[in-house]
């Protein structure tokens, strides 16, 4: 009885979540969605998308990484403070990301002036659109990094470390092949959440195009019929990458796990 009360709670925040998407796609007519995917200006905001939100998910493993490493293995001083910190962008209205980030990387803040001196911009260029894809879904990428590692069984490293194995290596033969499928995951989460940004990209990089601002632009001149069309191309392509990276990740870690 238990389980089938909780089968109906959870069915109705399933179809929640579905519906309206089921909807949208249902609706759909074939000569508009024709007409909209011939476009060169939604083919291109789609390919963007895809692009950068790769890109965020690239650097944020870069960074995000080691720093997960550091706060699921090392205690140090202002740690809540550091913890508070990643998961920040969560919490911060993605417009108002946008802003802080136009301080800092428009043409007048203090690193777009210095970027500026060397030729490169983040107003208004794929790069703003990295910049601000990457600062909304980092914390996907740390806090599944850091899960992977705290699950690492730390008698493992210890037993490394004995053997005569240095962090370095611990890190990269024992701590890093075990969490693997956690960062994966990381990654998997962290372009999701950049493909579908529009808050903080709209904001620091209008232009170029792209698919969420497309998409809301089509809305803005033409109403639901394009911007619906639009946004179900850009759907079906998200999605589509979103199960496949999802499924080389569950099964890469179980050719790992029946070694």
């Amino acid at each position: 009885m238990l389980f089938l009360f909780f089968w109906l709670l959870g069915g109705m925040l399933l179809a929640f979540i579905i519906l309206p998407l089921v909807h949208m796609v249902g609706r759909q007519s074939i000569t508009v969605l024709q007409d909209v995917s011939a476009m060169p200006d939604v083919r291109s905001a789609i390919v963007l998308s895809m692009i950068t939100a790769v890109i965020a998910a690239m650097l944020a493993a870069l960074g995000g990484i080691p720093l997960a490493y550091l706060l699921a293995r090392r205690r140090f001083p202002l740690q809540p403070v550091v913890e508070a910190a990643v998961d920040l962008p969560l919490a911060v209205p993605h417009t108002v990301a946008g802003i802080a980030l136009l301080f800092v990387f428009g043409r007048t803040g203090p690193l777009g002036q210095l970027a500026g001196r060397f030729g490169i911009s983040f107003w208004g260029t794929s790069l703003g659109v990295v910049t601000g894809m990457l600062f909304v879904s980092v914390p996907y990428m740390v806090n599944a990094a850091r899960e992977g590692f705290e699950a690492v069984d730390i008698r493992l490293e210890k037993a490394a470390r004995t053997l005569g194995a240095t962090p370095a290596q611990v890190f990269w033969q024992v701590s890093l092949p075990l969490s693997w499928r956690s960062i994966l995951s990381g990654m998997v989460l962290t372009y999701a959440r950049s493909v579908a940004e529009f808050g903080a990209v709209i904001v620091l990089a209008y232009y170029p195009e792209t698919a969420p601002v497309k998409i809301y632009e089509l809305f803005l001149s033409g109403g639901l019929d394009q911007s619906s069309a639009a946004a179900v191309l850009f759907l079906t392509l998200t999605l589509t990458t979103f199960v496949l990276f999802r499924f080389l990740v569950y099964r890469r870690a179980s050719r790992k796990e029946s070694r």
